[in-house]
């Protein structure tokens, strides 16, 4: 008898650990690791829920930049650090678009993260320049067709959320384009604008000041529906039936962090996301808030995967 109450207390040792160290944390700073340099839209979203977080739980939510290898730096580090809740990732599009682009990208994210919350969520927009004989998605689509291999489409590098939107849209639509990788989006932009290439599928908050101004002609958007800041642009979807893509951002935790600390922190970042203050600076970004439910997040990850990952092979990209 003495034996088996030993061997219960034991294997009840690390519930109780795990119960007080979710009732006591945050006990230090939290990082908030991000994959790329600061100044990026994932980073300035990252920061302003780090404040929103510091000032719920009066305790430091640091953002971390860590790039290099498309984001993988950042989230093999993350992967492997204590499940505690005093490190977490801020996932973007690019990891389960890594997933399949590298055959070795040093974690799973399926596998290796807990789902905590989504936070905002960026869609694309097809944007060509005015010079460019097709003026609506149609006219384009049977140009790119009379010209097999004559438009060029600009990225921000290969694998990058525009490069697979590119490769999708070329997929569902059997145009023949030629992917044009950049070291970032203001390089492709540049040259878009430039007219050394003819059409990208840009992250619309760094192209939505250009459509404004003139100085390029949106000829579509990647939503399911038209957005409230363009109006008069309709959706990919209009014209090729079915095309949706998406930028996101959203909170991951090591695998087995207690439960406890992911729906607390999934529920104060619902709390920020309706922050009126908050939200108008998502939207005035050209994002909308993403809030999700940890099953919802861990979902939406999975179908993302899935997605990315049938274009990926389909078109045989490879990392460079």
């Amino acid at each position: 008898m003495l034996r088996r109450r030993t061997f219960a207390g034991a294997l009840a040792m690390p519930m109780i650990a795990r119960g007080a160290s979710a009732q006591t944390w945050p006990a230090q700073p939290v990082r908030l690791v991000v994959g790329f340099a600061a100044g990026q839209a994932i980073d300035i979203l990252a920061r302003l829920i780090a404040q929103s977080l510091s000032d719920q739980f009066g305790q430091q939510f640091i953002v971390d930049n860590k790039p290099g290898s498309g984001g993988n730096i950042a989230a093999e580090g993350v992967a492997r650090a204590a499940p505690d809740g005093h490190t977490l990732l801020v996932i973007g599009a690019n990891n389960p678009i890594n997933a399949t682009l590298y055959d070795k990208p040093g974690y799973d994210l399926l596998r290796d993260f807990a789902p905590v919350a989504g936070i905002y969520r960026v869609y694309q927009v097809m944007v060509v320049n005015p010079a460019f004989p097709a003026k609506t998605g149609a006219e384009f689509i049977a140009y790119a067709k009379a010209h097999p291999g004559k438009v060029n489409f600009g990225s921000a590098g290969t694998g990058s959320v525009a490069h697979v939107s590119g490769e999708l849209f070329k997929m569902m639509t059997g145009v023949d384009m030629q992917h044009v990788p950049y070291r970032g989006a203001p390089l492709a932009l540049a040259d878009l604008l430039g007219g050394q290439v003819q059409v990208m599928f840009d992250n619309l908050p760094s192209s939505i000041e250009h459509i404004r101004s003139g100085r390029l002609r949106a000829l579509g958007v990647s939503t399911p529906q038209r957005l409230e800041v363009l109006p008069d642009v309709p959706t990919i979807a209009d014209f090729v039936p079915g095309y949706e893509t998406n930028a996101f951002a959203g909170l991951g935790a090591p695998a087995g962090t207690p439960r406890e600390i992911v729906d607390r922190l999934n529920k104060a970042v619902g709390v920020a996301l309706a922050d009126p203050k908050l939200k108008a600076k998502i939207l005035d970004m050209g994002g909308v808030p993403m809030p999700m439910t940890p099953p919802e997040f861990g979902k939406f990850l999975a179908e993302e995967t899935e997605k990315w990952g049938k274009v990926i092979r389909a078109a045989n990209i490879k990392p460079t």
